[in-house]
């Protein structure tokens, strides 16, 4: 029997990761790979890059890995090192260690498992980290992922939100977020893949691990990352609470309306806006609304 966990999108919160690397322990894999975003969005990125370091587990680079490192790199535009908006950016770069920024610039953008390589692993897709596979994607769009990879089983994450989805063409899995799902289920989130021989279809696990909010939201505060990140690490907070997205369509929101992205919007913000709901009609209002501008 074989059995390989993957986790994906921890996102700076160790009290997540802690509890799911409690679970791994009581289940046992004979492997275990990492999808990337171990940064971004929360303010213990840092203790989070130290810890899948020391434990060894083959990572890939998500698309938070290299949008702090462009803030390390000064290749950002000019007016995000220093416009508020992007204050938390600039924190949670800035919070990383040396060593830190050299581990992730070097990790590779995808990876198959070492003991069944049949499993590719990206972040996003198989052409982009930033490109998301969600219970929205069509089976002909699913199809086309898989037909630029060599192998059957495509697992991903970056949206947040966990899929098992089986085609003809192949297997696509992604195995949700530890540290900052966008389901409506607060729990850290993973996978566990198994099977007999290379000959069985693989059986999928969807692990849900409960894991203390209070203390993630104390480090926030207490990290300075709450006071210091602006707008920005407010909106990530309430994402915490409700686990569904919130900074992206507030944003898009302010633009929309031709609003500063400001906590004195947040009141008329949330009576247009229920987190949870469906983002496709949302953004599509958004889209007419700024066509009348």
């Amino acid at each position: 029997m074989t059995r390989i966990a993957v986790l994906s999108d921890i996102h700076g919160n160790v009290p997540a990761l802690d509890a799911v690397l409690e679970d791994l322990a009581d289940q046992r894999p004979d492997e275990i790979l990492v999808g990337g975003d171990l940064v971004g969005r929360g303010p213990q990125g840092s203790a989070v890059v130290r810890r899948i370091r020391g434990l060894g587990w083959t990572t890939i680079k998500g698309n938070h890995e290299d949008y702090l490192l462009s803030f390390r790199h000064r290749d950002v535009p000019e007016r995000w090192l220093h416009d508020p908006e992007w204050s938390a950016s600039r924190w949670m770069a800035a919070e990383l260690g040396s060593d830190d920024v050299t581990f992730i610039d070097a990790l590779p953008f995808s990876t198959t498992s070492r003991l069944a390589p049949d499993l590719r692993l990206v972040h996003g897709t198989p052409r982009s980290n930033r490109e998301g596979i969600g219970p929205w994607s069509s089976e002909r769009r699913l199809d086309e992922h898989l037909a630029e990879i060599d192998e059957p089983l495509l697992v991903c994450a970056h949206t947040h939100r966990p899929l098992h989805r089986e085609l003809a063409t192949g297997t696509v899995v992604n195995v949700g977020s530890v540290g900052l799902p966008f389901n409506s289920d607060h729990r850290a989130q993973y996978a566990i893949f198994e099977r007999g021989n290379a000959d069985e279809p693989w059986r999928v696990e969807a692990r849900q691990v409960e894991y203390d909010r209070d203390a993630i939201r104390r480090i926030y505060a207490e990290s300075g990352f709450l006071a210091e990140g602006g707008i920005t690490a407010r909106l990530l907070a309430i994402e915490l609470d409700y686990a569904a997205p919130v900074l992206v369509p507030f944003m898009e929101w302010a633009k929309a309306r031709g609003v500063a992205p400001a906590p004195e919007a947040l009141d008329e913000f949330f009576e247009d806006y229920e987190p949870g709901q469906r983002l496709g009609p949302f953004f599509e209002r958004l889209a007419a609304l700024r066509s009348k501008l």
